[in-house]
């Protein structure tokens, strides 16, 4: 994505402020991992790739398509993605209490948890045991599930990434449609996207209370409670909505770009 050209001249004046403000998001977005997580993403792009190419291709899966979906998961625009995003999203915002949080240990130890985390759910049968583990906890009533779902409920995950899903869902069929592989009015791409919300809303919750209770189990007590205060702060509310801005966007450009690339495949497999 490019600014529009009618930006430059206000852009090239207030340079300075705008390069500070770029270099305080910049080292928040590395103590929160940015460049590790868009690596761990690149990577579940690239094997969910071959699950799509059997999927859609009248061919299945093949080399072609697997290095068109490698230029796709590019490091660098990922990353750029993420940054314009979260930078807008962070624009008048006073990042001091989430440095003071996030340059501690416990703020650390919480990402590279995490990360972890999202690492080790990559393995099928550690995803279906996470997700097992987090059904548990909720039928007993565990503390872990509880305070997991305090968390969930104060940053509103759940709904955030259900609305990423469809929305990167929507981008994949425009995707389609603009690369001549269906014909479907934008009406139709919506009807069909959303008649799948269900599912996906359910899908969506098994992966998230598995994944952040594994990921969260070693804290010390006490420790998610103080996360998720910070969470329910103004600048915590900003952080969160701006890393889902940002990654958001990430996937937007993705899934539309995955989109036209399998049309371009389909069609050539067709001739």
């Amino acid at each position: 994505m490019r600014l529009p050209i009618v930006f430059a001249s206000a852009l090239l004046v207030c340079l300075p402020v705008f390069a500070s403000a770029n270099e305080a998001t910049d080292r928040l977005l590395g103590v929160l991992g940015m460049e590790r997580m868009v690596a761990l993403m690149r990577q579940e792009g690239l094997e969910y790739a071959v699950e799509l190419g059997d999927e859609m291709l009248p061919g299945g899966y093949s080399e072609s398509w697997g290095d068109a979906v490698s230029r796709i998961y590019d490091i660098d625009a990922m990353e750029t993605s993420v940054r314009r995003g979260f930078e807008a999203g962070l624009e008048g915002v006073n990042l001091a209490p989430l440095e003071a949080f996030f340059y501690t240990p416990l703020g650390a130890l919480i990402v590279d948890l995490e990360l972890s985390a999202r690492s080790a759910m990559m393995e099928q049968e550690i995803e279906d045991a996470a997700k097992e583990r987090a059904r548990s906890d909720e039928r007993t009533g565990d503390d872990a599930f509880v305070l997991t779902d305090d968390f969930v409920k104060a940053g509103d995950l759940l709904e955030a990434n259900v609305v990423g899903a469809l929305n990167s869902n929507i981008q994949f069929y425009r995707g389609l449609v603009d690369g001549g592989a269906f014909a479907l009015s934008e009406e139709e791409i919506l009807a069909d996207v959303w008649s799948q919300e269900e599912e996906l809303r359910a899908e969506t919750r098994d992966w998230l209370y598995g994944f952040l209770i594994m990921a969260y189990s070693p804290l010390e007590p006490g420790a998610l409670e103080t996360y998720t205060e910070l969470v329910l702060t103004p600048e915590g509310g900003a952080m969160t909505r701006a890393l889902f801005k940002g990654f958001d966007d990430m996937y937007g450009d993705i899934s539309y770009a995955l989109g036209l690339a399998a049309a371009q495949a389909m069609k050539a497999q067709d001739i």
